[in-house]
């Protein structure tokens, strides 16, 4: 039975400070070669102050699950994700973030058994607040 006190827990603020090579890494890492994700001048020429991560950047911070950490990880999926940006985050960001479980619910799986679907939220903000970027992660136990 599914434990609804969960939903509304959050993870501690956890602060990331982008890096260059980690930008360059990435974008090598998911095969894409943009040169604003590798040249800095490049970037600058078209209004950025240094290097632009690709969309799906996020994804290498870690940041516990609040609620959903103990699970045995090898019963669990990734179900979705999604981003959605009030500006690209560039190198030299250094962002503030956190997770927040905020909607959990079970179903019946197709071959029997129930399954679980978590739904979280990650917001990463700059130092002064501004909300940078949103997440939105669909984990699957079963």
């Amino acid at each position: 039975m599914l434990d609804q006190s969960i939903i509304g827990s959050t993870s501690d603020v956890y602060e990331f400070e982008v890096e260059k090579g980690a930008i360059r890494k990435f974008a090598d890492a998911i095969g894409d070669d943009n040169p604003i994700y590798f040249d800095e001048n490049y970037a600058k020429k078209l209004g950025f102050s240094s290097l632009v991560a690709p969309p799906t950047f996020p994804m290498t911070f870690t940041i516990p699950k609040p609620g959903i950490n103990q699970l045995d990880k090898s019963r669990t999926l990734h179900g979705e994700q999604e981003f959605n940006y009030e500006r690209p985050i560039v190198a030299g960001d250094i962002l503030h973030c956190i997770t927040k479980l905020v909607d959990a619910y079970e179903k019946e799986g197709k071959k029997g058994g129930k399954m679980t679907f978590f739904i979280l939220e990650t917001q990463g903000n700059d130092l002064e607040g501004n909300k940078i970027y949103t997440s939105r992660t669909t984990i699957i136990y079963r």
